[in-house]
């Protein structure tokens, strides 16, 4: 299963699930099925969502490998569906939901895609690829403006304006297709800032296309959209767990547990968010910005 994903902070999330034979589960990105597989393990059942369509095809694929396969549920959908999806598959009452945010390791790794500034291939970034709008297409209608605000905001990108002005001026002599051709650009950007280190280079990158994925698939208000969503599909002390990977989208659902709690729905688990040691940081790179965090309903 880990071919297409390693799953982050496995054994904190299972120790947070506190999974009990026969309970209800949903994982609401499923990915290579990594955390999916342990619940299954344990006895849980478990509705698996994701809006990768590579990815529910790799879980069906792997099926006779896990073991009480019969109790894993999938579902092709975005998890701002979450509630409809819930309930058109039987699981309108749930132990915990758990969301392992951004990329996986597959997406990244496939240079079709376009999620990775190291690898060439066309700038897609889709997570759906039944969406209309590609990374490209944002390169090529977007002002100036409007890409400023992309960058700055969603990439928190310093240099974002001299980064969208090259955009521009170079979308009118060539259109920007590949991820090749984005990175090229934000070197040649850099470079007429005077001499900026490899390591930096690279930063600016993977904030710009980080950007640009986000955008892309509308993450930030899907999330937005869903945390509240889960809460009704909730048992009584059911739990719903986050990863995230970026301060914009630990910000979402750091502010959204306080609301929670506000409201008297119930308590944040975790105090402060949960990271990975430095054991699962050398073996898997990706964990080294995950946050975990927990809120359970009362």
């Amino acid at each position: 299963m880990n071919r297409f994903h390693t799953p982050v902070l496995l054994k904190e999330v299972l120790g947070f699930l506190r999974v009990k034979r026969g309970a209800r589960y949903i994982d609401a990105t499923l990915g290579g099925g990594g955390h999916s597989k342990k619940i299954l393990e344990l006895g849980g059942i478990v509705l698996g969502i994701d809006q990768d369509e590579d990815a529910i095809k790799y879980v069906k694929n792997q099926k006779s490998k896990i073991k009480n396969r019969d109790n894993l549920i999938l579902a092709l959908g975005n998890f701002k569906n979450i509630n409809e999806i819930a309930h058109l598959k039987g699981f309108d009452r749930v132990s915990a939901v758990l969301f392992d945010l951004g990329v996986s390791s597959y997406q990244l790794e496939n240079p079709q895609r376009g999620f990775s500034y190291q690898k060439e291939g066309p700038l897609d970034m889709r997570m759906d690829r039944r969406l209309g709008v590609k990374a490209a297409d944002l390169l090529s209608i977007l002002t100036k403006r409007e890409l400023y605000e992309l960058f700055s905001k969603l990439g928190e990108e310093h240099n974002a304006w001299v980064i969208s002005e090259n955009i521009v001026r170079a979308r009118g002599i060539k259109p920007i297709k590949t991820t090749e051709d984005l990175v090229l650009l934000i070197g040649e950007t850099l470079g007429e800032k005077g001499r900026v280190s490899a390591l930096l280079r690279r930063l600016i990158a993977k904030r710009v296309f980080q950007a640009l994925r986000i955008a892309v698939n509308d993450e930030l208000n899907n999330l937005k959209e869903a945390l509240p969503e889960v809460y009704s599909l909730l048992d009584k002390k059911g739990r719903l767990i986050v990863i995230s990977y970026h301060s914009l989208e630990d910000r979402i659902v750091k502010n959204t547990f306080k609301n929670f709690k506000l409201k008297g729905m119930g308590i944040i688990v975790t105090k402060k968010p949960v990271v990975a040691d430095m054991e699962e940081i050398k073996e898997n790179k990706r964990s080294k910005s995950a946050k975990l965090r927990v809120f359970e309903k009362v």
